[in-house]
């Protein structure tokens, strides 16, 4: 069975093995590398439009729909965080964005979603990982960052440190994973109804799809804000 390719990846791929004279069947870009340039210029194309409409008084139904997101996220990085949580909006926010729009491009004919290819979800995940692990080191410094590995009962320490630090390196496979299999999954099953009932699926897919890409942005960004409240959270806590 032919791998799949989207129309994009049809077009710009020869082009560029013609202009670089390489073999016809080579792969100049990777396609899931492809998708995810197109939503990160698309993102930096749209917001700064987006940013121009915006006003501080008589928003529209837009702006306060944008608001409410906004409010949304410092609601839950507060609450799992603490007050200090606000400042990790920047790394939440973007992960949020470039996942749920990387989740809907799969819906756009001629495009297939970059999260359905594992290795941009394992690029994602890492991303978390070393982001929390970093926090979590800068907030406490290495040795006290490294001691809470160990637990509260100093005797159960070289029990419980090797099972924490499996359990953190596990992390960053189950968001990846996790991620990678509901998009591809999603992705698949639209294809196999469109094939079957090309007139009747269109809606249904699409609104399944549009809750699958939302459910997911948020499962991932919640995990990653639990994440980093642990590693950043007080000793007393």
């Amino acid at each position: 069975m032919p791998e799949e390719h989207s129309l994009l990846y049809s077009l710009i791929n020869p082009l560029l093995v013609k202009l670089f004279h390489l073999p016809e069947d080579a792969s100049v870009i990777p396609e899931h590398v492809l998708m995810a340039i197109v939503v990160v210029v698309g993102c930096s194309i749209l917001f700064p439009l987006i940013r121009r409409k915006l006003r501080p008084t008589n928003p529209s139904y837009f702006q306060q729909t944008l608001e409410l997101g906004v409010e949304w996220l410092l609601r839950m990085l507060t609450t799992n965080i603490g007050p200090k949580g606000k400042k990790y909006l920047p790394l939440i926010g973007t992960l949020g964005i470039f996942i749920l729009f990387a989740n809907l491009l799969g819906i756009v004919p001629g495009f297939l979603p970059p999260t359905s290819n594992i290795n941009t979800t394992v690029g994602l995940a890492l991303v978390s990982f070393c982001y929390y692990n970093m926090m979590g080191v800068r907030e406490k410094g290495i040795l006290k960052y490294m001691k809470q590995f160990g637990g509260t009962v100093w005797w159960m320490s070289p029990l419980i440190f090797p099972i924490e630090v499996i359990s953190h390196f596990a992390r960053p496979l189950s968001l990846s994973i996790r991620l990678f299999g509901n998009i591809f999954g999603d992705h698949v099953l639209i294809m196999v109804f469109f094939s079957l009932f090309p007139l009747f699926v269109p809606l249904p897919m699409i609104c399944l799809s549009l809750f699958v890409a939302g459910i997911q942005t948020y499962i991932f960004v919640l995990l990653s804000t639990i994440y980093i409240a642990g590693a950043v959270a007080a000793e007393e806590h």
